[in-house]
C-alpha cells in the first residue's frame, strides 16, 4: 500500500516522511520546494497511492505559510476528484479540513474521515502518535506485525526482560523493542517500526538493492545475473534454498536488515538487549550460527546478547489474542517450545585489529574451553542448548565489554548455534573492493557454515 506525502517545504517533507517510513506504507513524497504543483497533483491522483498525508508546522512557519497557500486548493482539488481517498492532516495543514468535508459533503461515495493531528506535524514527540495512526489506516486488527508487537511486549513482561525482535517477510520488515531499558523512561519501553522498504526482495529490484546484495554475498556474481537471482527469489521464495540459494539468501537478509537498520534511527539510543529474537523463513534455510553471524553483520552493538528465533512461526498468531493475560498465560505454557535457542553472541569493542588481544575460558557443566582471541575474527564455541556457562574474558590492552575493563565475566546461555565470540569492528568496516570484500566475507562465514550446507 502506498501513501503520497505533500509538504510546503522539503524540510517538512522529511520529517513527515521519517515517521511514514516506520508505518508500514511504502511512501511517495514530494514538497512545493523541489516540485510545483502540477506534480504534486498527478502524484496525489496516482491510482496506486491509498492514502494522502499532508503537513505543516503547527503554527505554520513563515517560509511555509506560502507554500501553504498553493498546497491547500490543490489538496482540496484532490480530495473532491477522488472521495474515497483517506487523508491525513498534520500539524498546521489541519486548518484545510473544513475545506476537505465541505467539498465531500456533496460526494455520491461514502467519503472516509479526514484524520486531524494538530500537534508536531510528524516532528519531535508526536513522530510515533503519526506512525501509529498511519499503521491503523493501512492495518488490519489482526495485521500479522501489529500482533508481534503486541506478543512482543508480552514476552518482554513475561521473561522481565529486554527484548529486540526483527522479522523480515518478503514484502516488509518489523523492528520492535519491549522491556525496561535503563536511562531511557521510568516505565517499560514499546517501540516499533514496519518498513515496506526493508522487505527480503521486490518485484523489479533497483541497483541500489542488487549492490547492495553483492556487498554482503561472498560469492562471485554479476549484476546482471544477481537481478535475475532476485527476480525468481520474489517469484519462488522457497526455490532452491541448499547450497549456495542458502548462502545468497542470507546475503539479501542482511541487506534487507540494514534497509530496516538505516530506516530506524530513532533505535540508535537503544542499548543491547538481552535477548534478540528473529523471526521469518529466511532465517530457516541456514545453520544456526550462520544467522546468528548475519544478525550481528549488521546489528552492530558491543556487549552479551542472546538470540533466538521463531521457528514455529507462533509470535505473530499469539499476538491476535486480546486479553493481555490470557496471552501472557499462553506464553507461560509454550514457553519451553516457543523460541528456538539459536546461542550467545558476545561483541566487545575497542580492540587493536589483526592483534592476538587476549583469551577467553568458557566454564561449563563439562571442562572448561580456552581460545586465543585475535580482533578481527570470529569463533564459535559449542554450548548446546539447554546450558549455561560463565565465560571469562581477559584481554591484554582493554576494551568495552559493558563496561571499559581487561578482565569480564559473563554468562551465556547454549544454543543450537552454540557461543559466539564476535571480535571485529563496531560498528563494521568492510573493504569497498568486491573481491577483497568477497574473501573477507567468506573467511567470517567459514566458522559457521557446515561443509554440506
Amino acid at each position: 500500500m502506498r501513501l503520497a506525502i505533500l509538504a510546503p517545504t522539503d524540510r517538512r517533507r522529511a520529517l513527515l516522511e521519517a515517521a511514514a517510513i516506520g508505518s508500514g506504507w511504502a511512501v511517495d513524497s514530494a514538497s512545493l520546494e523541489r516540485s510545483d504543483a502540477l506534480e504534486l497533483t498527478t502524484l496525489a491522483l496516482d491510482s496506486k497511492i491509498g492514502a494522502l498525508l499532508v503537513g505543516a508546522g503547527a503554527p505554520i512557519s513563515p517560509d511555509e505559510r506560502g507554500p501553504i497557500r498553493t498546497l491547500g486548493p490543490l489538496v482540496v482539488a484532490v480530495a473532491a476528484r477522488r472521495p474515497d481517498l483517506p487523508i491525513i492532516l498534520a500539524g498546521g495543514a489541519a486548518e484545510l479540513a473544513t475545506a476537505i468535508d465541505a467539498v465531500r459533503a456533496g460526494s455520491a461515495t461514502a467519503a472516509p474521515p479526514v484524520v486531524q493531528l494538530p500537534e508536531g506535524a510528524g516532528a519531535g514527540p508526536s513522530v510515533e502518535r503519526l506512525r501509529g495512526r498511519l499503521d491503523e489506516l493501512r492495518g488490519q486488527p489482526d495485521d500479522s506485525r501489529r500482533a508481534m508487537i503486541r506478543s512482543t511486549a508480552s514476552l518482554a513482561a513475561l521473561l522481565g526482560r529486554r527484548i529486540e525482535a526483527i522479522d523480515i517477510g518478503l514484502t516488509g520488515a518489523l523492528r520492535c523493542v519491549a522491556g525496561h531499558w535503563p536511562g531511557l523512561d521510568a516505565g517499560p519501553l514499546l517501540r516499533w517500526a514496519i518498513v515496506a522498504a526493508a522487505g527480503l526482495v521486490p518485484p523489479e529490484p533497483d541497483d541500489a538493492l542488487v549492490d547492495g546484495v553483492l556487498g554482503w554475498l561472498p560469492l562471485q556474481v554479476d549484476r546482471p545475473r544477481m537481478r535475475d537471482r532476485l527476480r525468481d527469489l520474489w517469484l519462488a521464495p522457497w526455490a532452491e534454498a541448499s547450497g549456495d540459494g542458502a548462502v545468497l539468501r542470507l546475503a539479501v537478509a542482511r541487506a534487507a536488515l540494514g534497509r530496516l537498520v538505516a530506516a530506524t534511527p530513532d533505535f540508535a539510543d537503544v542499548g543491547t538487549p538481552d535477548l534478540l529474537l528473529v523471526s521469518g523463513g529466511v532465517w530457516a534455510v541456514a545453520p544456526a550460527a550462520a544467522v546468528t553471524l548475519a544478525v550481528v553483520d549488521v546489528i552492530r552493538r558491543q556487549g552479551v546478547s542472546q538470540l533466538a528465533l521463531d521457528h514455529a512461526r507462533l509470535m505473530g498468531p499469539l499476538g491476535t489474542i486480546e486479553d493481555e493475560d490470557e496471552r501472557r498465560n499462553l506464553m507461560a505454557d509454550l514457553l519451553d517450545d516457543l523460541l528456538s535457542p539459536l546461542g550467545t553472541a558476545v561483541v566487545p569493542q575497542g580492540l587493536h585489529h589483526g592483534r592476538a588481544v587476549g583469551r577467553i575460558v568458557v566454564h561449563g557443566q563439562d571442562e572448561a574451553v580456552g581460545r586465543d582471541l585475535v580482533a578481527g575474527r570470529v569463533d564459535r564455541i559449542d554450548l548446546p542448548p539447554g546450558g549455561s556457562a560463565t565465560a571469562e574474558l581477559e584481554f591484554r590492552d582493554g576494551a568495552v565489554l559493558g563496561g571499559r575493563g581487561r578482565r569480564f565475566a559473563v554468562q551465556v546461555a547454549g544454543g543450537v548455534g552454540g557461543l559466539l565470540v564476535d571480535l571485529r569492528d563496531v560498528p563494521l568496516r568492510l573493504p569497498d573492493r568486491l573481491d577483497r570484500r568477497r574473501e573477507l566475507l567468506a573467511e567470517w562465514q567459514r566458522a559457521v557454515w557446515t561443509t554440506d550446507s
